[in-house]
């Protein structure tokens, strides 16, 4: 919360408590512990600001009604120096209390002298957190599903940062194992086709059948020709990877970054290979005697630490299974970096997988309760009310280079992270790029640019934003204007709250009911009128509102511009 607000509350705590202890000492309460109480904010603001349980959580301990005790608590209570100035009891023994307009003068002067650092705070302590997402397999091109998990995952390391945390944004490419080999001989064969056809080369079931792999085979055979035509397959397949998985790699990193989206590091499976942490991780399992040998195989006792099944470590043919290197690769993040939390943001067909890494941590001696895990449910493509699944320039599967071609970025990136992570969401490709109040990102842009413009037409007639005095600032009493400087006042809080629970779309949706108000504000109050002082203050709390649109925008890697 911002610290006017943290100071609301402390001053509300406090007289609460001052309230009871004078009852106590005046024998209107038992002597007893003062049960921990809270202060929120009720979903309906016309029977008061703020909110208090304190009668309600104080019933067991003074053996009285909890209306009683909300009655003593308010007959003894002194709101004098704070930000409130009256209060009501409501329902069972809730007391509700009523914001004066030292508050609201008080949120916007904040505002205003916090700038671009307004809604950031120190809640995460500078602990080290690392976000690791998108993370495709860099054997094929990334797909929708990549696209949500790249904003949301972008996002919501933006929300950790300005909650506080010293955050790291981390992409895992998979260019070791089983499905780099894979990659390598559906490469091979695509290669051996051009110059000896389809039917004489007979294609691997199990290999990656994209389009995608035909086009780097073909690319490699006009650059090489057919000189690796006779070459032994391992040098084949070998010369095929080392071409085409830098470029897969490389045209990941153009696409994200054209998406807004940079990563601290592309941590390398192959480091775990080449640095021994995988063997010393399958070693730690063996000393702890959590390992054990069937079917020539290498097992895990998954069972042991909550997981359905055991699970194989390394195959009949001695290579690692994918599951090995993820705890050899967590292990890195947790015990070799001194990550203090690791979020993995994962498909939601990933969801069988994440009890047993928790698990995994456990039982290599880390706290399995330190790595947490977003899981995106899917997302589908909406044209024209038709849902979309090839593109019409390439008449293949949409991927995210393609949606970035049709649909500008901030739409995108906006767009993706309206909605949670656990809900299904239709991408509407139409509405992305409608210019219009229909469209979200288009909805809070112009609500920005709408104030540049109201500031614009008022210079041209010599009026120009100025600070004010608390006196000026006091006489935004509209109910809209009030409403508004309210919910500005959230802002900070709504950072945390979507921190704590890995929600990036909740500031979406807060951004979303800002332009609203304002617009709500604007219909209802003339900026420039008859008052110059009102004036003033009404430009003042423009200004207030457009920094905090700038401020989500920046956040999430959004422009905001002056003029639509």
């Amino acid at each position: 919360m911002s610290k006017i607000v943290l100071q609301a509350t402390n001053e509300l705590k406090n007289a609460i408590i001052h309230a009871i202890g004078k009852a106590q000492t005046g024998g209107d309460l038992p002597q007893a512990e003062i049960p921990s109480f809270s202060i929120e904010v009720p979903a309906d603001r016309t029977h008061g600001d703020w909110a208090t349980n304190a009668a309600m959580v104080s019933a067991k301990a003074f053996h009285l009604a909890p209306r009683k005790i909300a009655q003593i608590i308010t007959d003894h209570i002194v709101l004098n120096g704070t930000f409130f100035d009256r209060f009501e009891i409501a329902g069972p023994g809730f007391i509700n209390f009523f914001l004066n307009e030292a508050f609201y003068v008080e949120i916007l002067k904040d505002i205003t002298k916090c700038g671009a650092d307004y809604g950031r705070s120190d809640y995460g302590k500078k602990k080290k957190i690392m976000v690791e997402f998108v993370s495709a397999n860099p054997t094929g091109p990334m797909h929708m599903g990549n696209a949500r998990g790249g904003a949301l995952g972008d996002c919501l390391a933006a929300v950790l940062d300005a909650a506080g945390y010293d955050v790291w944004r981390e992409f895992y490419v998979n260019d070791a194992g089983n499905q780099i080999e894979k990659f390598g001989k559906s490469l091979s064969v695509r290669y051996l086709q051009i110059f000896k056809g389809e039917d004489a080369v007979e294609f691997p079931e199990d290999g990656y059948h994209g389009e995608d792999i035909k086009e780097r085979a073909a690319e490699f055979a006009k650059l090489h020709g057919d000189i690796y035509l006779n070459a032994e397959p391992e040098e084949l397949k070998k010369a095929l990877i080392d071409y085409a998985l830098p470029r897969n790699l490389e045209k990941m990193k153009t696409d994200l970054k054209k998406y807004g989206i940079e990563y601290d590091e592309w941590f390398l499976e192959s480091r775990l290979h080449n640095d021994g942490e995988l063997d010393e991780t399958i070693q730690i399992l063996k000393d702890k005697g959590l390992t054990y040998e069937k079917d020539d195989a290498l097992w895990y006792r998954a069972t042991d630490f909550g997981a359905e099944k055991d699970e194989v470590l390394v195959r009949q043919n001695g290579n690692p299974t994918y599951f090995a290197t993820d705890i050899a690769y967590h292990r890195n993040k947790f015990e070799k970096r001194g990550f203090e939390r690791c979020i993995d943001v994962w498909g939601a067909d990933h969801h069988g997988h994440v009890a047993r890494m928790k698990g995994a941590m456990n039982a290599i001696g880390l706290d399995g309760d330190k790595l947490d895990i977003v899981l995106i449910q899917l997302v589908r493509l909406v044209k024209a009310g038709e849902v979309v699944r090839m593109s019409k320039r390439t008449g293949k599967a949409i991927q995210l280079g393609d949606l970035l071609d049709e649909v500008p970025v901030d739409a995108a990136r906006f767009h993706f992270n309206m909605r949670e992570a656990t809900s299904q969401m239709d991408f509407d490709l139409d509405l992305a790029v409608q210019q219009d109040s229909q469209n979200p990102v288009y909805y809070v842009q112009y609500a920005r640019a709408r104030i540049c413009s109201i500031i614009k037409a008022l210079a041209a007639e010599g009026i120009h934003p100025r600070d004010c005095t608390d006196e000026e600032l006091a006489l935004l009493t509209a109910p809209e204007e009030i409403e508004l400087i309210r919910h500005l006042s959230a802002y900070t809080g709504e950072i945390v709250t979507a921190a704590q629970d890995y929600d990036p779309a909740r500031i979406t949706r807060y951004v979303i009911t800002l332009a609203t108000l304002f617009h709500k504000f604007y219909n209802a109050c003339r900026v420039k009128g008859e008052d110059e002082s009102l004036t003033a203050a009404r430009l003042y709390l423009c200004n207030a509102t457009s920094t905090v649109i700038c401020n989500v925008l920046s956040m999430f890697k959004i422009s905001a511009p002056e003029s639509m």
